[in-house]
């Protein structure tokens, strides 16, 4: 099914639950950054399989990357009543506002995956990001031996991305034989793409590119090829979509991959939801391990 099939399928089968919440000044308005990701597909399934066994209503509005589509968005579950708006943040300074509106409305917030920069909300539930990209950064000294020239691909707007990109460049700093020679901001697949292309060409020593997802390196190992440099650039991405994994397994290029698991996330800021609907304690913070992915 292609992602946009999907995306469809995902939003018709979550109308059921939509219309109750509708219906009813109660639930779980659900604000998510994207519908042109899997990671974040896979996020929502989770949301609306947990609501449905939980038997709560959950309307689930995707921002598209888009704040001010996610404004308003959060702004209607506002108005509409909802209990609790689990949201995954476009811009992680941006949406403050919107935090704060409806936290004054007596309304909860559960960020998931991406926190909000200067809010303190019931609960953020996520990759422990740092860690993740410290497990990155370990890996491609591993691949290296110890040396060569790294690249980052870039998306400093989300502080989860700013958290693994800290995380990775620590872990270089333990290597003085490791040098990270270009940083680049490539959101889309697309993007990446590009940027990729300009640091080798930039760059022709580089040794290895880290991918802030899984999108960026799979573009990376393309721009990789691109270049007559198969077999001499290793590149790592954050995520363990179905597409990277098998990249890793088959791709001489794409070395590892950081695992991160929506589907633990979108049950668990279900049930976090419903705790709070109950005037259940819940930790401030529900991070979740990353898992390492390597070739068989």
């Amino acid at each position: 099914m292609s992602l946009s099939s999907f995306a469809k399928s995902l939003l018709a089968g979550a109308t059921f639950a939509l219309a109750a919440a509708s219906a009813h000044a109660d639930g779980i308005g659900v604000s998510l950054l994207t519908q042109q990701h899997p990671f974040y597909n896979e996020l929502a399934k989770a949301i609306i399989a947990e609501a449905k066994e939980k038997n709560v209503n959950a309307e689930i509005a995707i921002a598209n990357q888009d704040l001010n589509k996610q404004l308003a968005d959060i702004e209607d579950f506002i108005v509409k009543g909802v209990d609790t708006i689990i949201m995954s943040p476009v811009d992680s300074k941006g949406a403050l506002a919107a935090v704060m509106r409806a936290q004054t409305a007596g309304i909860k917030v559960v960020t998931v995956d991406v926190p909000v920069e200067g809010a303190t909300v019931a609960s953020y539930i996520g990759t422990d990001n740092y860690a993740g990209g410290v497990k990155a950064g370990e890996l491609m000294a591993e691949q290296l031996g110890g040396k060569g020239n790294v690249a980052i691909i870039d998306y400093p707007l989300v502080q989860s991305v700013v958290n693994r990109v800290s995380g990775f460049k620590d872990a270089i700093a333990k290597h003085p034989d490791i040098k990270i020679v270009s940083i680049q901001t490539g959101i889309t697949r697309a993007e990446a793409l590009a940027v990729a292309q300009n640091m080798l060409q930039a760059n022709p020593d580089i040794n290895g590119i880290f991918g802030f997802g899984d999108d960026a390196a799979l573009a990376a190992s393309v721009a990789v090829k691109s270049a007559g440099l198969t077999g001499k650039v290793k590149v790592i991405g954050f995520d363990g979509m179905p597409e990277a994994i098998k990249a890793v397994d088959s791709d001489p290029d794409m070395v590892g991959v950081i695992q991160q698991f929506p589907d633990q996330m979108g049950k668990l800021a279900v049930d976090t939801a419903v705790k709070l609907k109950a005037g259940e304690t819940v930790p401030e913070s529900q991070p979740i391990v990353p898992g390492v992915y390597v070739k068989k």
